[in-house]
């Protein structure tokens, strides 16, 4: 039986007040009055939350006109300068940055005064095409505020202990980084299992971590979640109190959302990429995800016929645009993510917070495997492996067939295949995760996109 402790958990409100506070301070990072200035913010109301917006764009604009070939020659084309902004509203007089535009223009969107690039990601999204996104500190500070703040609207306070059930992307090659991490883990109180096996066996062992490690909080890939759910449910092997469950990565499924729900306790939905980070966050109200406005302006767009395009409607679905208010060191502006999105209308929340909200997100849905036995797993698992794969291939969609068979389609970026090493990697990724499953790699010359225009990862033949 798995049971809370009633004894004061002295350690977490050490790592709470003292260790992580000090962690973050000695790494420059002020995460933590960040934090507390969202929680400020989030309650101011939505003229003060669009004035804030409206100061942050125009130091944006100011800067990525003065300091980037492209955003130069991209507000002269528009007629636009950054002290012509009357509301952010004015934004959409410049035009959408999509990926293919993210990939041409790396170099001359990189700022040529501070601050500098410090970080850079990689990220296939979901249309299988990588994305290199590269930032400056102050733009990671929010990011790392802003996503503890939507934590905590779950009840994940720093110092909670957390179960991950999460994809593990290939662990790190040098034996002191695998140390590092697994010391930060278990300093941070957080274990990560990985979500994407998803046999009976991987999820019995899951559920046996669970309850060895008892945490106050779990943080997993959605459909992950709800397959962990549907298994403790058909066991009937609840023996918990509630315990919050944070998921994102993927939509948010009602029936998911019911069985995490009835097997571990609330769910709290989120909505991020590694482009910028989360973006929205569920509350306690559940009522749809709270953008994190204070970081970002975000936009739902429709196209209309001839080109033009129009904010979506309350209730209507459109294009997800993104712009990161504190990416001066490579500004992505109007950023096309490929996502959709559902828009709400402007009413306060049940919670009190004023962010206006989003919701649900469509289009990130990574359809489910078989292995050779059988046994469900998630197609994000390509996902984690493109990260890696990133500086050799352009394009990649994962095909099962209907006899199971899985068929890898990539573009390499040059020549006729991938490298040799890369091939050995793939291949042993897919014997980790698709035993028994035959595999292949087939190098073409174009990916087809579905009749909505996406290009999806994973395609399962039924």
């Amino acid at each position: 039986m798995l049971e809370r402790s009633r004894v004061i958990d002295l350690y977490g409100q050490v790592l709470s007040k003292a260790l992580f506070p000090a962690f973050e301070a000695m790494r420059g990072r002020p995460t933590l009055p960040l934090l507390e200035y969202l929680h400020t913010t989030e309650r101011w109301s939505i003229d003060a939350l669009r004035d804030l917006q409206l100061g942050l764009l125009r130091r944006l604009l100011r800067h990525a006109y003065q300091h980037t070939a492209h955003y130069r020659q991209v507000m002269d084309d528009a007629d636009l300068r950054p002290e012509d902004l009357q509301s952010v509203d004015d934004l959409a007089r410049l035009p959408l940055l999509d990926k293919d535009t993210v990939r041409a223009t790396m170099d001359s969107r990189m700022a040529g005064a501070p601050p500098r690039a410090v970080i850079t990601k990689s990220t296939s999204g979901t249309t299988g095409e990588p994305v290199v996104v590269k930032y400056n500190a102050e733009s990671r500070h929010w990011r790392d505020a802003t996503r503890w703040r939507s934590y905590n609207w779950a009840g994940y306070e720093i110092g909670t202990r957390a179960f991950h059930y999460w994809g593990a992307g290939p662990a790190a090659k040098s034996w002191f980084k695998r140390t590092k991490i697994a010391l930060d883990h278990a300093i941070k109180r957080d274990l990560y299992i990985d979500s994407t096996p998803r046999g009976e066996a991987a999820l019995a062992h899951a559920v046996d971590e669970l309850r060895r490690f008892q945490p106050g909080v779990i943080v997993a890939y959605s459909a992950g979640a709800g397959a962990l759910a549907r298994y403790i449910l058909d066991q009937r092997l609840r023996d918990w109190p509630d315990i919050p469950v944070i998921v994102g990565a993927e939509r948010l499924w009602p029936a998911d959302r019911a069985a995490i729900e009835q097997a571990f306790g609330p769910a709290f939905e989120t909505y991020g990429a590694r482009e910028v980070m989360l973006m929205a966050g569920e509350c306690e109200a559940h009522s749809g995800m709270h953008v994190a406005m204070e970081t970002q302006v975000l936009e739902l767009v429709v196209r209309e016929p001839g080109g033009t395009t129009r904010p979506a409607r309350p209730g209507e679905t459109g294009e997800v645009v993104v712009t990161d208010l504190h990416n001066l060191a490579c500004p992505m502006i109007r950023y096309l993510n490929g996502d959709l999105a559902v828009a709400h209308g402007v009413a306060s929340c049940a919670c009190g917070r004023q962010l206006t909200k989003i919701g649900p997100v469509e289009g990130r849905t990574t359809e489910t495997l078989r292995d050779g036995r059988g046994d469900a797993v998630s197609g994000l698992v390509f996902n984690i492996l493109f990260g890696v794969m990133e500086p050799v291939a352009k394009q990649f969609q994962v095909v099962q067939k209907k006899g199971g068979d899985v068929v890898m389609r990539v573009i390499p970026t040059a020549g006729a295949r991938l490298p040799e090493w890369s091939e050995t990697e793939i291949r042993k990724f897919a014997d980790k995760y698709l035993p028994g499953s035959p595999f292949a790699i087939e190098y073409v010359a174009e990916i087809p996109l579905t009749p909505a225009g996406k290009r999806k990862v994973v395609v399962v033949e039924r």
